[in-house]
């Protein structure tokens, strides 16, 4: 199968061309203007860019990873989120319809579009209601609603993916994973044993990215036109969890203190997913325990560290 993939050098675009071409597929690398490491160019903001990169790779699936991926930075910035994460999904789905070929889109979102959820919902199913609680959310849904609304009326074969949190080699310190893990690797090797914290007491339902991107490939394959699918572990840990089992990894005394610039005001307080609809449909099921995961960040950290 002939996969094109936008956002193809991001944290997840990375290792989803991989397990693409481990699965025998041939895997089109499109990144954003500048990136030379890609096999083509595709800027979201821009519908000849878009068309231009589907004409050329005239694929038989595309999985659309591209887009403002960080919440704070959609907070700062609404209309660039709407504008790369809503319109950017419309360009891509009207590239595809332009083809007049059968095409199989696979529009990732996110699990951030349930917002906020009573207690007594966990864990959240496809059917939940939408409660969007910030712009990155709110930029996803609007993309869920087009990838919806091109199946209704032109009859594209697109589904929806619905990560939950994910983590794992790779990831941009920007996220709190990564975050913890390089300040961790900075005090080992003689930073000061402060670490400055923002809300530990939210909940998420971790998996590595690893698994996600084998739930990617295997809705190509499996999925069903229109249908939105979560992809979640069904439990959820605690940040404060987390941070103490790379506390333990890392093997340093540290002084934890909570910073009020590091609190986001609409921060989800917990979020679990059922992914039942998934495991009918591929028989997939996560493998990489979040041990692993967390072994392998704080690795990748101690490794930059090294190399500072």
């Amino acid at each position: 199968m002939r996969v094109l993939v936008t956002g193809a050098t991001g944290f997840v675009g990375r290792h989803l061309i991989r397990v693409l071409a481990q699965a025998g597929d041939e895997p089109i690398a499109a990144g954003g203007p500048g990136d030379l490491a890609c096999d083509l160019t595709l800027d979201l903001r821009d519908a000849a860019s878009v068309a231009a990169a589907v004409r050329t790779a005239r694929p038989e699936a595309v999985v659309h990873l591209a887009g403002m991926a960080f919440v704070p930075a959609a907070t700062r910035d609404p209309l660039q989120a709407y504008d790369v994460n809503g319109l950017g999904t419309v360009r891509v789905l009207e590239a595809v319809r332009a083809l007049g070929t059968p095409i199989r889109v696979l529009v990732v979102s996110s699990a951030e579009v349930y917002g906020l959820q009573r207690p007594e919902r966990m864990p959240l199913d496809e059917t939940t209601p939408l409660r969007p609680a910030n712009p990155y959310a709110a930029s996803k849904v609007a993309a869920e609603a087009a990838a919806q609304a091109w199946v209704a009326s032109y009859g594209l074969d697109v589904m929806i993916a619905r990560p939950f949190n994910h983590i794992g080699p790779g990831q941009a310190v920007d996220f709190v994973v990564p975050s913890f893990a390089s300040r961790l690797a900075a005090i080992a090797a003689g930073a000061p044993s402060v670490l400055e914290v923002g809300n530990l007491e939210a909940e998420r339902d971790f998996l590595d990215v690893r698994d996600v991107v084998e739930a990617y490939r295997a809705l190509l394959v499996h999925g069903r036109a229109g249908e939105m699918y979560n992809i979640s572990g069904g439990s959820a840990v605690a940040i404060r969890e987390v941070l103490r089992q790379l506390i333990t990894l890392a093997r340093v005394p540290v002084e934890v203190r909570n910073d009020p610039a590091r609190m986001r005001p609409s921060d989800l307080p917990r979020l679990i997913g059922d992914a039942s609809r998934l495991r009918a449909a591929t028989g997939w099921a996560p493998r990489i325990s979040l041990a692993t995961s967390l072994a392998d960040v704080y690795a990748e950290a101690r490794e930059r560290v090294a190399q500072a």
